[in-house]
């Protein structure tokens, strides 16, 4: 009868008829019971009230028995901390049992043991099982070992297991080998900064000898050690490739990529004029191959893999384009993966071949599959110049389908044909123009609208095609808003006598009627260039573009070299390092591959540059979603584009009269003038927060608008001053903190000679100046006073952090109290970091310095934020857009010159946004968050 018998019974007073058939003499009724016992605790029922008795049974030569109870004691041990101590004596008995089985299976309960009280007993069982001379026992007790330092690190230091597990790296038996180098992998991994796998040549080469004899797990934990080794030169790293791959002609797919990581990575120390750089080259390619044929689930994850390996290196599979054709039966995950590599493989050589393939695709069901062949058409046009023609003639082809999804996708990508190939394939304009009226995505109406404003010379009637984008312009996304605002912009510089209605009509849209501040501000910005300069708003919005790159979505190098070390884990399939996913990630090294060795070539290949400098003939790479903070770098770090010199009288001019016929010279006459509610014709001085002081034209050197000020309140109550109540608030401007008060006498007798004082506080705040009433305060009378502060008072730390207490002395007494100051008072003006110098501070503050908070019900848009925030001095570094979250990367300074960096991420439509601070000094993280909180929310 099967065992499946133990699960089915139930009955009342179960726990007392195994308690006696535990104390029973037989061997066979003990085991019965232990079974139903063990059946018991799997389905769930709570049976530890039989630990006393099931513990008693661990004395037995049935190893069956023993394993059970064993089992038994792992689950319960950690409820039962006090009953296992029971346990110890048999453990230490088992572990001299002449069995090697019973010795292995003792110290592998004992490892999974979690109890604090019983490792010290565990110590000397163990130091005898890593000497046994069974080798059985010796693996099982190496992976004790990390189990143990998980549990109590100190012990197992302070008892030298440490030592013996580096000892054991030279066993004869390779598993032993191998589990000795997991162990000591993960109390590495766990300790970064401890040096326990000092690998040298000599021990590579033990590791080399054990490689070819281990499991397949085992040689997994001894490659991916190998992967950490630094060879000392070419020759080393050459001598440990060669005994590495025959490993590629494993079964198992894990071991493969391990050994490919291995290669991937010593590759980078072999010269390129080598033969045996070209011999290794030609024997990656098969094993890579041979994982396409596996189940779906491990095809996407050796795509993934492939899809870094081609970027790093794509001479490897430069020739198994064909492999990477899409079956009809892959599932939607394997072929959108398949595509992308292709489009990293397409070359002169094998572009007619994709371009078929492609266009097939295109044909296919399943739309997303559709609208992602439709891109890489237009991507192939762009890496492949010899064949845009024929991409572009594809591309045309499939408009004809009038496939709705299909003409959108092949209008998106023609937008990016004409900006990498100026004056070459326009004529193909009129055919797009027919498809209009078809268009209802963001993205492609986006995209039409700019090239009918681009192209507006060639194309008739393009003021009615644009005309008919207005009619529902409030209707439209901000994609479709903003690209409008421009092209009817670029059709005015270009035909301004006919379109000059259509022009004041969108800006009018723009800034009047739109509460989109992206929106305003663009519209603000173009007003006031046509209407002072239009000679300079020719020059800036019908500028040269640049051309735009081959490579798009190349993942960034620094990234890219990271990721390659990490073949075969989840990093490699996400595409991010791991400090990325893995909660608590303080225990990751960022890894990076060796430098190139010299080599004659590193004159003239850009591979050979060496990591730290980039190679000049790289792409320019826009960084993907991987490294969030990824590379802020690369986002515009080119040098600053020098725009015409702007005239300061033109601008004086523009800020009197914004519209008053500026643009007179433009069109020859024609009265164009701002709709009044904008703004008067003849203005004077600005006022304050209008448009006049939109860009601070009129002022030559802006005044700041000042950061938040919070309402007065209550500090100092009448009823505990002898009637003299104070309110009041801080304040920021233009640098200068005040603390502004209100004094109001409540008593019946006149107050004079007031002074003010305060206690040493966190940040040295004093009063700049005396408190100045100059004259007495009458009963009922109230004054109000700013008082300047500096912060080069004494300093003491307060708790909390921003708690100031204040004497105020009069002619009746001295009177104490104690008020919080808001944080924002204390960020400076030249707290905007330098985007470099932000990524680097920020890898270089500890992960555990981070602190995360919720900022709930703040339904602003970005740049609202960043606007509201920039008043107060908290400055943007740089904007991203990731996912469909747009994440701001911020710094602030505070007056004694500690830096805070932030990262705001802000889910469009979502009221909530998450806030993460880093700084190195934790504690000023949680009052930075309340500044937050009450910028935003005011």
């Amino acid at each position: 009868m099967t065992d499946s018998k133990y699960f089915t019974t139930t009955k009342k007073g179960e726990i007392f008829e195994l308690k006696a058939e535990l104390n029973s003499d037989k061997k066979e009724k003990k085991k019965e019971a232990v079974k139903k016992v063990i059946a018991s605790m799997t389905v769930g029922k709570d049976v530890s009230a039989l630990f006393p008795d099931v513990v008693n049974c661990m004395q037995t030569d049935n190893l069956e028995l023993k394993k059970l109870v064993y089992l038994y004691l792992m689950n319960y041990a950690k409820s039962q901390p006090d009953m296992a101590i029971m346990a110890v004596n048999t453990f230490v008995k088992d572990c001299e049992d002449p069995n090697p089985l019973i010795r292995a299976l003792a110290v592998r309960t004992m490892g999974c043991i979690r109890v604090d009280k019983i490792t010290e007993y565990l110590c000397e069982p163990l130091r005898k099982c890593l000497k046994d001379e069974d080798p059985y026992v010796r693996k099982t007790a190496a992976v004790c070992v990390a189990k143990l330092h998980d549990i109590n690190a100190q012990l197992v230091e302070d008892q030298g297991f440490l030592d013996t597990l580096k000892d054991l790296i030279s066993d004869s038996n390779p598993m032993v080998v191998a589990n000795a180098v997991a162990a000591l992998s993960e109390i590495a991994e766990s300790h970064p900064s401890s040096n326990l796998l000092d690998l040298n040549p000599q021990s590579i080469n033990k590791l080399l000898t054990a490689l070819n004899e281990c499991t397949e797990w085992g040689q997994i934990f001894i490659l991916d050690c190998l992967a950490n080794y630094m060879p000392k030169d070419d020759r080393e790293a050459q001598s440990i490739c060669e005994r590495v791959t025959p490993r590629l002609s494993h079964a198992n797919s894990a071991v493969v990529l391990s050994a490919v990581k291995v290669l991937m990575k010593f590759m980078e120390m072999l010269s390129k004029d080598l033969d045996y750089y070209g011999t290794l080259l030609k024997k990656l390619a098969p094993p890579l191959v041979t994982l396409l044929s596996a189940e779906p689930e491990l095809q996407y994850v050796a795509l993934r893999n492939i899809n870094l390996i081609v970027q790093k290196r794509p001479e490897i599979l430069k020739h198994e384009m064909k492999v990477f054709f899409v079956k009809y039966n892959d599932p939607i995950y394997v072929k959108l993966e398949k595509l992308d590599i292709m489009i990293r493989l397409a070359s002169q050589a094998n572009i007619a071949q994709v371009l078929a393939e492609l266009k097939e695709y295109a044909t296919e069901v399943d739309v997303d599959f559709v609208r992602k062949a439709v891109r890489a058409i237009g991507r192939c046009a762009i890496k492949v110049e010899q064949s845009a023609e024929r991409c572009v003639s594809t591309l045309l082809d499939l408009i004809q389908t009038k496939v709705n999804y299909v003409v959108q996708e092949a209008i998106v990508v023609i937008k990016d044909i004409f900006r990498k190939y100026p004056n070459k394939y326009e004529s193909v304009i009129a055919t797009l123009c027919e498809n209009l009226d078809s268009l209802d995505e963001p993205e492609a109406r986006a995209a039409m609208i700019w090239i009918v404003g681009e192209y507006a010379e060639r194309i008739d009637n393009a003021d009615e095609l644009l005309e008919s984008f207005l009619e529902g312009f409030h209707d439209e996304s901000t994609q479709v808003q903003l690209q409008l605002l421009t092209a009817i912009v670029k059709l005015f510089l270009k035909k301004p006598t006919e379109t000059q209605e259509l022009v004041q009509q969108v800006l009018s849209l723009a800034t009047q009627d739109s509460d989109n501040p992206d929106l305003r501000d663009r519209g603000y910005i173009y007003w006031r260039l046509l209407s002072t300069d239009p000679v300079a708003a020719k020059e800036v919005v019908l500028a040269e573009k640049p051309l735009i790159s081959e490579e798009t979505d190349l993942i960034e190098p620094t990234l890219l070299d990271e990721l390659i070390c990490y073949i075969g884990t989840l990093a490699s399939v996400y595409h991010k390092p791991p400090s990325a996913f893995v909660e608590g990630s303080r225990g990751i090294v960022h890894k990076s591959l060796p430098p190139r060795t010299g080599s004659s070539e590193s004159a003239e290949s850009p591979d050979a540059a060496p990591s730290g400098a980039p190679p000049s003939e790289q792409p320019a790479v826009i960084p993907t979603q991987g490294d969030l903070l990824g590379d802020l770098l690369n986002l515009d770090l080119g040098p600053p584009v020098s725009g015409p010199p702007v005239a300061t009288s033109s601008v004086q001019m523009g800020a009197v009269d914004l519209l008053g016929g500026g643009l007179d010279s433009l069109m020859g006459g024609t009265g164009f003038t701002a709709p009044s509610a904008v703004m008067p014709a003849n203005l004077g001085p600005p006022p304050s927060g209008g448009l006049g002081d939109l860009f601070d034209l009129a002022g030559g050197v802006g005044t700041l608008s000042g950061s938040h000020v919070a309402p007065k309140t209550v500090w100092l109550p009448a009823m505990k001053a002898k009637g003299l109540e104070i309110s009041g608030t801080f304040s920021r401007q233009v640098g200068a903190i005040s603390m502004d008060l209100l004094l109001t006498n409540k008593a019946l007798q006149v107050m004079s000679d007031f002074a003010i004082q305060f206690n040493r506080n966190s940040f040295g705040l004093a009063p700049a100046a005396p408190l100045q009433i100059h004259a007495p305060l009458a009963p009922n009378q109230t004054v109000e006073i700013s008082l300047p502060l500096n912060t080069v008072g004494s300093v003491m730390k307060m708790d909390p952090l921003n708690n100031l207490q204040v004497a105020v002395k009069n002619n009746i007494d001295v009177f104490y109290f104690s008020t919080l100051y808001p944080l924002h008072i204390l960020f400076v003006e030249d707290g905007k970091m330098e985007r470099q110098m932000f990524l680097a501070t920020w890898k270089d503050i500890p992960n555990e310095n981070e602190a995360q908070f919720q900022i709930k019900d703040c339904p602003l848009s970005a740049d609202a934020v960043s606007s509201k925030l920039q008043g107060s001095n908290i400055f943007t570094v740089a904007k991203r857009n990731v996912e469909g979250q747009d994440m701001l990367y911020q710094s602030l300074k505070l007056t004694n010159g500690i830096w805070v960096l932030a990262e705001l991420r802000i889910q469009p439509g979502s009221p909530s946004f998450t806030l993460s601070l880093k700084c190195r000094a934790p504690e000023v993280s949680h009052y930075v968050y309340q500044a937050y909180e009450t910028i935003l929310k005011n």
